[in-house]
């Protein structure tokens, strides 16, 4: 009974941080997501249950994809082209790890997403630093995610 009300309260948490997060928050939390999944993927191999194994790499590669929709050739130039390539090659490696049950892959992809990740953090903290400057000015009624 615990279990499954810490598991709505997290559920809820979630949502509430999704509805309440600006575009670039919703990218940071799309590379947690991939993270969380990828490692819990790597249990199920360890434990051979194949079938959640295959639902959570399945979760990745949707994620992968939402990632893919979010980015803006015109504005991202060169950067959102890269991004795409790794993107569709990390998809690729997720359907080879899933095919052949491999671990190591799995690391590969965990250690590309989390360079991706630490660099989206960074950007977050330079975002932060101008937006504090008044660089910045949110623009009602825009909420598209873009790279």
């Amino acid at each position: 009974m615990y279990k499954k009300g810490a598991q709505q309260y997290s559920r809820v948490s979630i949502e509430t941080e999704i509805a309440n997060a600006d575009p670039h928050r919703l990218i940071q939390l799309l590379l947690e997501g991939a993270l969380t999944r990828l490692a819990m993927a790597k249990q199920h191999i360890e434990n051979k249950d194949i079938e959640s194994k295959n639902a959570k790499l399945s979760q990745v590669v949707d994620i992968l994809g939402a990632l893919q929709e979010s980015l803006d050739h015109e504005k991202g130039g060169e950067i959102s082209s890269n991004l795409e390539r790794l993107y569709d090659y990390i998809t690729r490696r997720v359907f080879d790890a899933n095919r052949l049950n491999d671990l190591d892959i799995l690391n590969e992809v965990m250690g590309l997403l989390l360079e991706v990740k630490s660099g989206w953090e960074g950007i977050r903290e330079t975002y932060e630093e101008l937006k504090g400057k008044g660089h910045f000015q949110p623009v009602p009624g825009k909420s598209s995610l873009s790279v």
